[in-house]
């Protein structure tokens, strides 16, 4: 896999593509379930053909199931190719796991402003893979914006989660991020733990009322790679609907907590692309001060029940939020 590329002064780089692309071979269950029962029996090419036909339907389960199969060569020949299609495909069609693997296939294809917009909701969702992806991405720099606390964080994140490469990079971090810094990201990798954690419940709690959360629109990469050695720009989320420019006021002492940043400069930034969502409509902008993290709260809401119907709506936009108490 192409890594990242790295400022010279410190230098951090991708693991090899088959190490961040470790994913779970299980197939999940739906419709598909007898498909998934061959797999599990070690049956490859009879659960290959019975998700054949609910995957020319458009299952998006059966679609995932496949792309597994093709990426890891269980049941068919192995083909990387059809296994990106397919995932793009069920991603399209809501299928968040798919939407992370595709992200992340993209990424150790080379294709790196493609996945990126993917691996960064893969990574807020609490995906371990892309948590080591983005912390290298704001350590270096490249791909999205210089935060060594947000770095460091999530690359603990990763490494509690079990990835094995993560540990090497954290031993590199510590070589170049100060003491200080590495403690404030302990703080600040329980907030974003905690926004994934709510972001996962909203998402099986879609799945049980029968509609998939929608992931980050899957982009089909273009045909020629990205070079290595692009000058990133920071990857921007896409804009939600904007709320009435002359929404009256909120009052209320409720909270809405957004993110918690090592740089202050990256809050005003999300505020600035959220601060015209329905959702916050009414709301004003509160910076609060940690140490050197700054948490970014929306206040305003009358009650904790209105707030959270506020970050539901954001979280099922893809927005990580939580309810913050006056």
């Amino acid at each position: 896999m192409t890594a990242i590329r790295t400022n010279p002064k410190a230098r951090l780089v991708a693991a090899a593509g088959a190490a961040i692309f470790a994913a779970t071979a299980a197939p999940v269950m739906a419709d598909v379930k007898a498909g998934v029962d061959a797999w599990s029996e070690g049956d490859f090419t009879r659960a290959v053909g019975e998700w054949q036909g609910p995957a020319q339907r458009g299952d998006a389960d059966a679609l995932f199931n496949l792309a597994q199969a093709y990426r890891l060569g269980r049941g068919v020949a192995a083909d990387v190719a059809r296994a990106r299609d397919l995932y793009a495909e069920a991603a399209q069609r809501g299928h968040v796991k798919a939407a992370d693997n595709y992200g992340l296939l993209l990424f150790q294809q080379g294709k790196h402003e493609t996945a990126m917009p993917l691996i960064r909701a893969a990574s807020e969702r609490g995906d371990p893979r892309a948590q080591y992806v983005m912390g290298l991405a704001h350590f270096n720099a490249d791909f999205a914006e210089k935060d060594w606390i947000r770095a460091y964080a999530l690359m603990t994140l990763a490494q509690s989660a079990g990835l094995p490469q993560a540990s090497g990079a954290l031993a590199q971090m510590d070589q170049f991020i100060p003491i200080e810094q590495r403690q404030l990201a302990q703080s600040l990798a329980r907030d974003i733990e905690a926004e994934a954690s709510q972001r996962r419940a909203a998402e099986l709690a879609a799945v049980d009322l029968g509609q998939r959360p929608v992931p980050a629109a899957p982009v089909r990469e273009s045909v020629a790679p990205v070079s290595a050695s692009r000058v990133a720009q920071p990857v921007a989320r896409p804009v939600p609907a904007p709320a009435s420019p002359r929404a009256a006021s909120r009052s209320g002492s409720w909270k809405v907590q957004l993110g918690a940043f090592g740089v202050s400069a990256n809050a005003d930034k999300l505020w600035a692309r959220l601060a015209g969502h329905s959702a916050l409509a009414g709301t004003s902008k509160l910076l609060v001060p940690a140490g050197r993290v700054t948490r970014l709260q929306a206040v305003g809401f009358a009650s904790r029940d209105e707030a959270a119907q506020a970050c539901d709506t954001l979280q099922r936009q893809g927005q990580p939020c939580l309810v913050a108490q006056p």
